[in-house]
């Protein structure tokens, strides 16, 4: 039986790669969020995305014809949207910032209409409505309500990865992993420069930095990234894309149980009620595409 018939089941150890990787990059919000007391935010996403292609690139081809749009991509999708994504991750708490992050399945979704002509039905439509009244919701939170510059910055972050996305296609047949490893490689030194462009204590945190502050550097890189893509896009050669993209969902759970217990954020009414309404609007968004573009890394 083909691996990409409708209806197949998945193998068991499939399955737990499929429950295991989104937790992973779920717990990097909450490890990212507890590491920038150690690290400024984009210096520690230069860090890990750098680290990152070391690891990866050994294992795919060039992409020296495609060098110029691979750059755009990860400087587009990479150094400007996750710059103000972990800026604003760094003044909120991460339970938040990850719900708030979900409108970027929402923003692919429309840009995917009005760039590629992709038909959404009005099912869809009415998602993204209650997704963006959930974000809303999250709004009226005093916290968030009160110090809205963070808020702002993950939105615009979001919106700026869904248009990292759209370039993707100007790539053209790259492969996920592939794509994975260059886009690290261009956009981990684009963000050092970033960061030490706009931001200030890099060498100092390098030198005083703990043995966690490290090990969080090693697990965003290698695990989160290095490995969790790999095995996530051996999944994606093997299974339909609406076997797998629903499991995405447990990236928002992880992260906020895991802000709960190790960060001890509290979850307030305004969050919950919007949090609900984002994910469950973001779930039928899922579960209505059969196809999605390769992503850039989470």
């Amino acid at each position: 039986m083909s691996a990409t018939s409708p209806g197949i089941f998945m193998k068991p150890l499939d399955l737990l790669v499929a429950i295991t990787v989104p937790m992973l990059w779920g717990a990097g919000f909450t490890v990212a969020k507890g590491t920038f007391d150690e690290f400024p935010p984009i210096f520690l996403m230069g860090m890990r995305f750098t680290i990152a292609a070391l690891v990866l690139i050994w294992f795919v081809k060039p992409m020296w014809d495609r060098a110029g749009r691979m750059a755009l991509v990860a400087f587009v999708g990479g150094t400007l949207a996750y710059g103000l994504q972990f800026t604003g991750l760094n003044g909120m708490n991460a339970s938040t910032a990850v719900l708030i992050v979900q409108l970027e399945v929402v923003f692919v979704s429309v840009f995917a209409g009005i760039f590629f002509k992709d038909r959404l039905s009005w099912q869809q439509w009415t998602a993204m409505a209650f997704a963006f009244c959930g974000v809303a919701l999250i709004a009226g939170e005093p916290s968030v309500h009160d110090n809205p510059v963070p808020f702002a910055l993950v939105i615009v972050g979001g919106i700026i990865w869904a248009g990292g996305q759209t370039l993707i296609k100007s790539l053209g047949q790259v492969g996920g992993l592939r794509m994975v490893a260059w886009f690290a490689a261009f956009a981990g030194p684009q963000m050092l420069i970033a960061s030490f462009l706009v931001e200030d204590g890099q060498w100092q945190a390098v030198q005083t930095a703990t043995w966690r502050g490290w090990a969080a550097v090693v697990y965003l890189a290698l695990v989160m990234t290095a490995t969790g893509y790999a095995l996530w896009f051996r999944l994606i050669g093997i299974y339909r894309m609406n076997q797998i993209i629903p499991f995405i969902l447990l990236v928002p759970v992880t992260s906020i149980i895991g802000s709960v217990i190790f960060l001890g954020e509290e979850l307030t009414g305004w969050v919950m009620a919007g949090g609900a309404i984002v994910m469950a609007s973001v779930a039928f968004i899922h579960l209505r595409q059969d196809k999605s573009p390769e992503p850039a890394p989470t």
